[in-house]
């Protein structure tokens, strides 16, 4: 009875074995190509005794132990002619079937020696358990009818298409009468992200909307509108390649419209994002103005797991405006504090050259306190003497998962002011409904109140 248990012990391995695997290959399969996979379909693979003759297997390894018992209890592993394992990456049908043939070996020996009264034994968990394996193999055949579907008709190997639209209705609750008119925008985009190494991604986006004539008296306007003033024309709106340099470090070039938040890691206040009105993200990032048609530089640098360094240089307009990418851009540098508890806060520091806006240097500091989806956040900046500072409070899965509700007042430099209070509700996977009251007052004019709601579409 003992080969019984041991053939018994032995089938899990085999069993775990092919689902990490499997979970592997899913993991990677967006960035390892059908010709890699089926290069090493030729690759003999070679009997190991013991693990430590696998070069790449270490006993910090989650599967180290399994794999351990694979080889030196069950004899049943098989490494490549190089003494490597590989467990990182797809494996291929033949080599699952060159896995799986080796470990069914030492189970049919281990019954072999069994008696009378084991195969019995074995005969009847098998009659007690075919409606479960007949489910079993029904979902695998399922499975694998599915990843055909897939395969046959996928976009592409390494690129995937996401879109987002963004309607807004807004109405003038209180208005100066040239804005008092009700209006609806919409703003939609289409990204293009490709991965060469499952780490990296490559992006292209398109872009369209309404010119944005709503929010007149809410400096900044609305948080995703607008279309850069092409009217319902589709325009190029990124182009930048990020990736990974080593373990800690990660880097970005951008060919169009990145700028200065674009190369922090964090924004830090819990209104970017959800609010409706643009000053819910931290207004200062966007004073210089300069960079963002030519040529874009950034890169983040993880000291440890919480303290992170940003660094960004953008351009202007290149030959459009008669200038190169030395001679009109910004420049910014940004150290963080992230956890996954009270605090998250930051340093930032820009500056920049151009004769079109005021460069001096900014100087901000942005901090959020998080008392378990209760958060208080906020910023100050300033800028030879003038000041921007934001301030208030959000709640995270507010009346649901994924809703916020958050209420804030923002001024800028130029003694603009924005308040707002909104609650974003996800309606579901793929559509998300924000109301919001939007006050506005600018420097020297009229006070305003909107009513707005926006609708956003992902997919």
């Amino acid at each position: 009875m003992s080969n019984l248990w041991k053939a018994f012990l032995a089938s899990p391995f085999v069993v775990g074995t092919v689902l990490s695997s499997t979970g592997i290959a899913a993991e990677t399969a967006e960035t390892v190509s059908v010709d890699a996979l089926s290069s090493s379909d030729s690759i003999q693979l070679a009997q190991v005794t013991s693990v430590s003759e696998l070069s790449d297997v270490l006993p910090s390894d989650w599967a180290y132990t399994a794999l351990q018992r694979l080889v030196e209890e069950y004899g049943c592993l098989e490494g490549y002619p190089d003494r490597s394992y590989r467990g990182n990456r797809a494996m291929t049908r033949y080599e699952f079937a060159a896995g799986l043939n080796a470990c069914l070996d030492v189970i049919v020996q281990l019954i072999g020696g069994t008696d009378g009264d084991d195969l019995d034994t074995i005969r009847r968990l098998q009659e007690e358990f075919a409606a479960e394996l007949a489910t079993i193999r029904g979902r695998v055949d399922t499975l694998e009818a599915d990843v055909a579907e897939l395969e046959a008709n996928q976009f592409s190997t390494t690129t995937k298409l996401k879109g987002q639209l963004d309607a807004h209705l807004v109405v003038p609750f209180d208005a100066p009468d040239a804005n008092d008119e009700t209006t609806f925008e919409y703003r939609a985009r289409l990204n293009f992200d490709t991965s060469f190494t499952g780490e990296d991604r490559l992006r292209i986006r398109f872009q369209a909307g309404d010119n944005e004539n709503s929010l007149t008296e809410a400096a900044g306007g609305l948080s995703s509108g607008g279309s850069g003033g092409d009217n319902d024309n589709v325009k190029l709106d990124d182009v930048y390649y990020a990736f990974p340099i080593g373990s800690r470090v990660s880097a970005i070039v951008s060919a169009n419209s990145t700028v200065s938040d674009d190369f922090v890691t964090s924004t830090i206040v819990p209104f970017d994002g959800p609010s409706v009105a643009d000053y819910g993200g931290p207004q200062f990032y966007d004073q210089l103005g300069i960079g963002g048609d030519s040529l874009g530089v950034g890169f983040n640098i993880a000291f440890t797991d919480n303290i992170i360094l940003d660094a960004g240089y953008a351009t202007g307009d290149g030959q459009d405006s008669g200038t190169g990418i030395f001679e009109e851009y910004e420049y910014i540098v940004q150290l963080n504090f992230l956890t996954d508890g009270l605090i998250d806060a930051a340093i930032t520091y820009m500056d920049g050259e151009s004769d079109l806006v005021d460069d001096d240097a900014i100087i901000a500091g942005l901090l959020n306190l998080d008392f378990g989806g209760f958060e208080i956040g906020g910023f100050y900046a300033d800028q030879d003497g003038d000041e921007s500072w934001q301030g208030g409070v959000a709640v995270t899965d507010f009346l649901g998962t994924g809703n916020a509700a958050g209420i804030f007042y923002a001024e800028d430099f130029d003694d603009n002011e924005v308040a707002e209070a909104y609650y974003s509700m996800k309606i579901n996977e793929y559509w998300t409904l924000t109301p919001a009251v939007i006050y506005g007052e600018l420097d020297g004019g009229d006070d305003a109140l909107y009513g707005a709601i926006r609708s956003t579409f992902s997919f």
